[in-house]
């Protein structure tokens, strides 16, 4: 069956609770997100792909984008909370759970690639909406306020900011790379995420002779 029949195929039209439709369109709307890009179908695909009628979708949203939006949402939500558990696994303030954000940035790219380009960028207008520019600076927040906790665990007076938003540059930098298949080019077999463990102490100011003896502990 050709791409645009399956996006259009009506599915047999559903009852839902007023919860349960909202969310069968977002279901139907990441489907369709993920199998053809953010431009590659219209709102009425995805009311076909929930089998819901075109106008269900305004009792909940007023658009296309808007749903787009909540899935933006809930990326950062999703992001938020594995690096939530990166630090509990990690412990506050330590190198571990740091670069354990790290991966855990990586791994969630990998594993939801145009959700992360939503996230990120792919469309612009979505990035300018409060809540979700609000979500992704909240992001960045648990960065700072994880470094700044290494710092005064250390003694350190570095701009935590400053380096948040190294670790951020470099880690979404090398995610991105990852993504697009460049790694598999011009350096195959390389291991993404020792390399995040490796630069992540360099950008937290850690020299290699305080870093060697506690190999294996937390920082």
């Amino acid at each position: 069956m050709a791409q645009g029949e399956n996006r259009t195929a009506v599915r047999p039209k559903k009852r839902f609770h007023h919860g349960a439709l909202r969310e069968a369109l977002i279901f139907a709307t990441r489907e369709l997100l993920i199998e053809h890009g953010p431009d590659g179908f219209t709102l009425a695909d995805a009311c076909r792909r929930a089998g819901v009628t075109t106008a269900a979708p305004y009792k909940h949203f007023r658009d296309k984008q808007e749903i787009l939006e909540e899935i933006v949402l809930r990326g950062f939500a999703e992001l938020t909370a594995a690096n939530t558990k990166a630090v509990a696994e990690g412990g506050p303030g330590t190198i571990a759970a740091i670069t354990a954000m790290g991966i855990s940035y990586l791994e969630f790219a990998v594993a939801q690639p145009v959700v992360f380009r939503l996230m990120f960028g792919h469309k612009s207008e979505i990035r300018k909406v409060k809540q979700v520019d609000e979500a992704g600076k909240q992001c960045l927040k648990h960065v700072i306020d994880e470094v700044a906790a290494y710092s005064r665990k250390h003694g350190h007076t570095a701009d935590a900011e400053a380096i948040a938003l190294r670790l951020w540059t470099f880690v979404h930098g090398a995610s991105s790379l990852e993504l697009d298949g460049d790694y598999a080019r011009v350096a195959r077999g390389l291991d993404v995420r020792k390399m995040i463990a490796d630069v992540t102490p360099k950008l937290l100011g850690v020299t290699p002779d305080k870093l060697a003896p506690s190999r294996g502990r937390k920082r």
